[in-house]
């Protein structure tokens, strides 16, 4: 559809279906529309008037297994009413052009796929990975131009970079493989482009999250053939919000601090001869914890207790969500968020232990919710968001404390999105 028309039909309604479908918040639905306009009218402004496709693809909330898919384990995870857009138009020539937001135009050669030292940790590189992902697979690329837009904010803690991937992997699927490219193979291709191009070692929960859509419990035992469970779940019936707050800590140098969670959890596992703890049992473990402490580190032993636990914590949650038991399942998310702050240790970076904003925000959360609510670090950790679950008549209340601290807008409230990638228009 021409770009003109589009806007039109957005003005007049005519999309109004599709994008309460999508972002399910009716009151965000004024947003969304202008949004899209602001959007289009941004790609006129650079490439012309033109017959474009419309994509998305959504960012993601961790709910449960907090660092536990780089070892293999289980997570629980949903995609969220904030996404990526892209407006593109499929091109002949042998090349990729990406304006995103207001940054400089990207253009990547599909000629040169090589990894560039240069480029790590930067959005060519990921173009890049996504690109040499789909190739290694089997699957077609080509030329187009896109105008992208998001509202998952970087370094929010709601995986920007996963969601930019998976949108990239998403118009490849429709431009040059008929839409056939499975959410799981997005997904994976997504992980390669982070790991291998941009240099960050992720595991694959925020790219499977964004790219198959819904909640869903995830097992990455065998992670070629990960096992996806979607969970169906209302949250709204129980009378909960999901909330997540933006600390506004900082993300520069903390990619050390990532990468030794999964390294001293591989201590762990490399000692008994295995990869990855998933292979490991606890019992195994304490019965070497002398040596392991002598030979390893007291780190090392509490972040592989914290993933034992709380890969069991997951089951436990899935369950109680299957059940209808919300106080089991928010009571299991308390006993994440103390986990992940006592052993697995990425609410603060020791590198500057004068900023805690995370550390903060959960201090300020447990005191204005008391027993009305739970909260836990989200995502990565270190810097970043925390994520609560607060009852309905709470929500202003808290909102309005949480802002008053860390800034106006800082805490949103989130709903689960059913759409992971696709073809908007």
């Amino acid at each position: 559809m021409d770009t003109g028309r589009l806007i039109e039909e957005i003005k007049k309604g005519n999309l109004d279906k599709d994008f309460l479908e999508i972002y399910i918040d009716k009151n965000k639905l004024a947003y969304q529309k202008q949004r899209y306009i602001d959007a289009i009218k941004m790609y006129e402004q650079y490439y012309g008037l033109d017959d474009v496709k419309i994509f998305s693809a959504p960012g993601r909330s961790e709910i449960g297994g907090n660092h536990t898919d780089h070892q293999h384990g289980e997570v629980l995870a949903a995609a969220i009413n904030l996404d990526a857009i892209g407006i593109v138009k499929e091109k002949s020539s042998d090349e990729i052009r990406v304006i995103s937001d207001k940054s400089p135009e990207l253009v990547v050669s599909l000629e040169d796929l090589s990894i560039k030292e240069e480029e790590r940790e930067t959005t060519k590189a990921l173009i890049k990975g996504v690109l040499a992902g789909f190739l290694e697979k089997g699957y077609a690329i080509g030329g187009f131009q896109a105008y992208i837009t998001s509202d998952v904010l970087i370094g929010s803690g709601v995986s920007s970079s996963a969601a930019f991937e998976t949108l990239i992997g998403t118009i490849l699927s429709g431009l040059y493989n008929k839409m056939s490219v499975s959410a799981v193979d997005i997904a994976m291709i997504g992980q390669y482009a982070e790991n291998v191009y941009f240099g960050k070692p992720c595991g694959l929960m925020d790219q499977m999250a964004c790219s198959v859509g819904g909640l869903v419990h995830i097992d990455f035992r065998n992670p070629d053939n990960p096992i996806v469970d979607k969970v169906s779940f209302d949250l709204e019936k129980f009378g909960y919000s999901l909330c997540i707050t933006d600390t506004k800590g900082s993300h520069a140098d903390l990619t050390d601090e990532y990468a030794a969670v999964p390294e001293e959890m591989k201590r762990v596992a490399n000692y008994f001869g295995k990869e990855v703890l998933v292979d490991v049992t606890m019992d195994e473990m304490l019965k070497e914890i002398v040596e392991i402490r002598k030979v390893l580190s007291d780190r090392c032993v509490l972040r592989a207790l914290h993933f034992w636990n709380e890969n069991e914590r997951v089951k436990k949650e899935v369950s109680a969500l299957k059940d209808a038991d919300i106080q089991s399942f928010l009571s299991t998310i308390k006993d994440s968020g103390n986990s992940s702050y006592k052993y697995l240790q990425n609410v603060y970076s020791n590198k500057d232990i004068s900023h805690q904003n995370v550390s903060l925000a959960l201090a300020l959360s447990e005191m204005f919710l008391g027993e009305k609510g739970v909260c836990r670090v989200h995502g990565g950790g270190f810097a970043g968001t925390i994520q609560a679950f607060v009852p309905n008549e709470n929500v202003k209340f808290y909102q309005e404390h949480m802002d008053s601290v860390f800034g106006k807008g800082t805490c949103s409230v989130l709903k689960i999105r059913k759409f992971g990638g696709m073809q908007v228009i």
